[in-house]
């Protein structure tokens, strides 16, 4: 090896010499960490009846300049050495992945009560290594050493990178396993933005991505976000002629950039009726948790806005409101950002009782848990107003699995816009649009419908709103299964 080593060209042994230097110091790394770190197993975890018969995890991915990444990691509870990672990154921007871990598809939800949890009999780590990452820093229990967290899309990207990438070092038994990126919401972005950079790492064994109710074009989402409404019954006729007269022309509306300022007067009426008037912008036929909120309230001395912005960017009636969020936030008065109808209090309530910190092995420099950050939230760049590139760069490889799904009730993120969106990447059809069904304990069901492309489907969950595995869980389940194990919808 040595002579033929030496008897390669001097450029070609300088490239060599510095592959093998690379290789010797990947395996020194890994030798640093032989198997999962015990120092980040969660031992003993208040608020469980008995402990689970699955390893979980709970510590920091330190990442560059001082950001430290909190994760909660629960091993498979089928083959942990052999079923695939699936990282979940929850939206926002700011908002923590804990909130879909507890409330969502765990192994443990929180109680109402706030102290309690109990096994979720349809968590998705019953057949995946699930890894919980709150990100960016500032999110959750995530922190930065300088206490600055203004960010945007690009940097949060490279730093998911960099935290998958630590995982790995830290559990180095795992690195050759499946990978799966998954998100929510704003996970519509994160998502597809962090699979651009893992998917140029040949050491990380991507396999697929999947959005659920995802922010994937503000174009698109507004656009579709009007004939959602009205469809639905929401706007009403003359509201409906008023839009139609002045956002349209030669058969196309335009609801998300349109100068007309009679266009915009009929849109801040259409989002006074979405977004103002008591609605649960997350799933029209749910109740609104707690009644119909004000936009602000002032709770145990801080701020409480219960809004994310995500509507209408370019619209003045947003501006304007963000303007005076911003000048709110400037105030002493600490501010607490919460979506609307929603309820965070039992999963804030539990995550804060320092028992649970201490269990979970969170540092005493984090901050208070909180679902979602304001100071994230209101510092965050915006880079991307579409990841129609990064979809297209993911299907051009032609070996990764993408799905994007939606709960068709839910109004933050809608069906429609997500559907005209996978449209738009023009991809072969494999199968047309059909009902797509599983069992439950009354028998076969229509889960929703699904259109199936090359690598690529677009799902619909019925009766579901935002938040897919709370409101339908074994249906949730039945999408999941399906898709980490490659399997027909």
């Amino acid at each position: 090896m040595l002579t033929a080593f030496l008897l390669l060209p001097e450029k070609n042994r300088r490239r060599r010499h510095k592959q093998m230097a690379a290789a010797l110091l990947y395996f020194l790394l890994a030798g640093t960490a032989a198997a999962a770190p015990a120092d980040h197993e969660v031992c003993s975890l208040p608020g469980l009846s008995k402990q689970p018969g699955f390893r979980h995890y709970s510590g920091y991915l330190n990442v560059e300049d001082g950001k430290h990444l909190h994760y909660w990691f629960s091993e498979s509870q089928n083959s942990p050495a052999s079923d695939p990672v699936v990282l979940w990154l929850n939206g926002g921007p700011g908002c923590s992945s804990l909130d879909g871990l507890l409330t969502e598809h765990g192994p443990f939800l929180v109680e109402d009560d706030g102290v309690t949890l109990r096994q979720n009999q349809n968590s998705w780590n019953k057949i995946a290594n699930m890894l919980y990452l709150e990100s960016p820093a500032g999110v959750g229990f995530s922190y930065s050493d300088d206490g600055a967290y203004a960010t945007n899309d690009s940097e949060v990207s490279m730093l998911n990178y960099l935290a998958l990438k630590e995982f790995f070092r830290l559990y180095p038994e795992l690195s050759a396993n499946q990978l799966f990126l998954m998100g929510e919401s704003y996970g519509g972005i994160y998502v597809p933005t962090l699979a651009e950079r893992v998917m140029e790492d040949d050491a990380l064994n991507l396999q697929g991505v999947a959005v659920g109710n995802g922010m994937s074009s503000y174009e698109l989402n507004d656009n579709s976000l009007v004939y959602f409404a009205y469809y639905h019954g929401l706007l009403g006729s003359r509201l409906w002629s008023r839009l139609q007269k002045s956002c349209c022309r030669h058969g196309r509306c335009d609801f998300h950039r349109n100068p007309d300022v009679d266009c915009s007067a009929a849109l801040a009426d259409v989002q006074d009726v979405v977004y103002g008037s008591g609605l649960n912008v997350y799933n029209l036929y749910a109740p609104c948790p707690g009644g119909a909120p004000r936009r602000f309230s002032v709770e145990r001395g801080q701020l409480v806005v219960r809004d994310l912005g995500n509507f209408f960017i370019h619209h003045e009636w947003t501006k304007m409101w963000k303007k005076k969020l911003r000048g709110l936030a400037g105030r002493e008065t600490p501010v607490r950002l919460e979506p609307p109808c929603t309820n965070s209090t039992p999963a804030t309530r539990f995550l804060n009782d320092p028992h649970v910190r201490s269990a979970l092995n969170v540092d005493a420099r984090a901050p208070d848990w909180t679902v979602c950050s304001a100071e994230v939230h209101l510092n965050y760049g915006r880079v991307y107003l579409d990841v129609r590139k990064q979809y297209l760069k993911l299907l051009a490889a032609l070996k990764y699995r993408v799905l994007v799904y939606n709960g068709d009730v839910d109004m933050a993120c809608n069906f429609m816009g997500d559907e005209w969106f996978v449209e738009s990447l023009n991809q072969q059809v494999e199968v047309s649009r059909r009902p797509w069904v599983y069992e439950n304990e009354d028998g076969r069901q229509v889960g929703g419908f699904v259109k199936e492309f090359t690598n690529l489907a677009f799902l619909t969950v019925k009766g579901s709103g935002h938040m897919v595995p709370t409101d339908k869980p074994l249906a949730a389940f039945a999408v999941f299964s399906r898709f980490i194990s490659k399997r027909p919808f």
